[in-house]
Formats: C-alpha cells, structure tokens, sequence
C-alpha cells in the first residue's frame, strides 16, 4: 500500500502523506455503549489497519478504548485468510 489516502480525503497534510488522517472505513456494533471502529492510517514510517472499541463517554463524545487490533498493513491478506476459516467455521452446516 503506497498510500492510504483516499480520492474523497480531502483533509489537507503538509508532510504529503497520510500520517495522522485515518481513513474510516466503517464502524459495527459491539453493543448498546460500543463500536468497533475500522480505519487504515500511516503511523510511524508504516501503513496501519486499526480495529479499535470505541465508546461514548459521559459529555455524549465518541472516544478510542484500549481494546483493539493494529497491525501492518501487508498482513491484511493473511489477517482475511485466517477470518474467512473463522467464519466458516462458526457457520458450517451441520
């Protein structure tokens, strides 16, 4: 990944790359207080997929919680690999 900056990110950064603007590609329910927040950003010299439990906090304000999953994002193939088992593991017919 070169860059994860998408064509709709307009959010201007002067370095010209992507560090410190992730990119959200989607938020899931974890339960009625949390979601699991899904984002691909430039950290540190590396691409970053980040999955990370948000919350609300007690000013209505959605806030990043310690539990999470960051990882390089070259691994992504590996990471869906091991997924998809998972999933059809938990949804073989019986």
């Amino acid at each position: 990944m070169a860059n994860l900056r998408s064509s709709h990110d307009t959010t201007p950064n002067p370095s010209g790359t992507s560090e410190g603007c992730p990119i959200d590609h989607g938020t899931i329910p974890k339960n009625s207080r949390e979601v699991i927040r899904i984002t691909a950003e430039h950290f540190k010299g590396r691409d970053i997929i980040n999955f990370r439990v948000w919350y609300r906090d007690d000013a209505g304000e959605m806030r990043p919680g310690k539990q999470g999953l960051a990882f390089r994002a070259e691994l992504l193939p590996d990471f869906m690999a091991a997924l998809s088992k998972v999933h059809q593991g938990v949804y073989r017919a019986d």
